[in-house]
């Protein structure tokens, strides 16, 4: 089941990718934002869904951004000089994705809106304290006197007793939990030796022979570290039963899988739904003055340095200056447009 939206950071994505997922779903939504980082002085839409932040310009729809929520680092407010509102505060959010950080700020046109403020970050609390619906946990609290700590939107359909675990040579008995979000083990003789595996990372359930005999083996997708897990049911007959429920929660949980992300807006009109309109995007129309691909990402680098770089001395303006980064000259840093 790949699930990119939470875990990446794309610019200029397309109308389909824009679209919600399944599972995905629409918490707030802001009209008048400035992504004041990349395209300052363009008015724009914040959609804030469980899953991730989607900005797109209104004047220009194919400009856009998705920030999913675990690629965020750090998310602080900062006073900017904004082109549209001068200078005020806005939320800046630090992201790394596929060992790049990028940087973004975004400004609430609305003077004295804290909206874009409580939103956002409440959205991402709610994200950050639900990992359990979505990482794979191993030797972690969640049991108790051998009772399962339920999860606010959980439900167990399953408890199997007498479930060895054939990670070691021994093997260890232990019990099944069976879930409508993931599948838990926990030993009997030490119920913190246990796993809890979400249906967002399994890659695969299957039934095949074993030096231990018949198994029930479960992948873990490559996310989740790929471990492959291998579980003994007697009889063979309970074996097949286990098997066939995990593949068919499974399999209903991949058609609208539980994020676990819950969040309500407080000062959000009732009159508001859900509901977003994907921008029209003229595929073919090339616009000359749009920035290629390399442009984009350069505009949300984030440096990685957090001091000044050490002051030379410019022939050229005759004074001493910040050493400039390796392939910028001054013209090229002054100009507006490249030459």
């Amino acid at each position: 089941m790949m699930v990119w939206e939470d875990r990446d950071v794309r610019f200029d994505i397309t109308p389909q990718q824009m679209k919600m997922r399944s599972g995905e779903r629409v918490v707030d939504k802001l009209e008048a934002i400035e992504d004041t980082k990349g395209n300052s002085g363009d008015r724009g839409r914040l959609i804030i869904s469980n899953l991730r932040l989607i900005w797109h310009s209104h004047n220009m729809p194919r400009v856009s951004l998705s920030v999913g929520f675990n690629c965020i680092l750090n998310i602080t407010t900062k006073t900017v000089n904004s082109k549209l509102r001068g200078l005020t505060e806005a939320l800046y959010i630090l992201t790394k994705a596929n060992n790049t950080r990028f940087e973004f700020i975004f400004t609430n046109l609305i003077p004295g809106s804290p909206r874009l403020f409580t939103s956002v970050i409440g959205v991402y609390k709610a994200y950050n304290s639900s990992k359990m619906y979505r990482e794979l946990k191993l030797r972690g609290a969640i049991v108790l006197n051998k009772q399962l700590r339920i999860l606010p939107q959980e439900q167990i359909f399953s408890r199997v007793n007498g479930v060895w675990n054939l990670s070691s040579d021994q093997g260890n008995l232990g019990t099944f939990i069976i879930t409508n979000v993931r599948l838990v083990w926990f030993a009997n003789m030490n119920e913190l030796f246990n796993i809890s595996l979400p249906y967002l990372q399994i890659a695969s359930v299957k039934v095949r022979e074993s030096k231990f005999g018949m198994a029930l083996v479960v992948e873990s997708s490559e996310a989740s570290g790929g471990y492959v897990l291998g579980f003994r049911i007697d009889p063979i007959e309970k074996l097949h039963e286990v098997h066939k429920e995990i593949s068919s929660l499974f399999n209903v949980y991949s058609q609208c899988p539980i994020f676990g992300v819950e969040f309500i807006v407080q000062d959000k009109a009732s009159s508001e739904d859900e509901h977003i309109e994907i921008p029209d995007v003229d595929e073919p129309e090339i616009d000359e003055t749009v920035n290629d691909g390399a442009d984009v990402l350069a505009a949300y680098l984030a440096d990685g340095h957090h001091h000044d770089r050490e002051p030379v001395f410019s022939k050229e303006l005759g004074l001493a200056i910040e050493k400039l980064k390796e392939g910028y000259t001054l013209q090229t840093l002054w100009e507006v447009i490249p030459s």
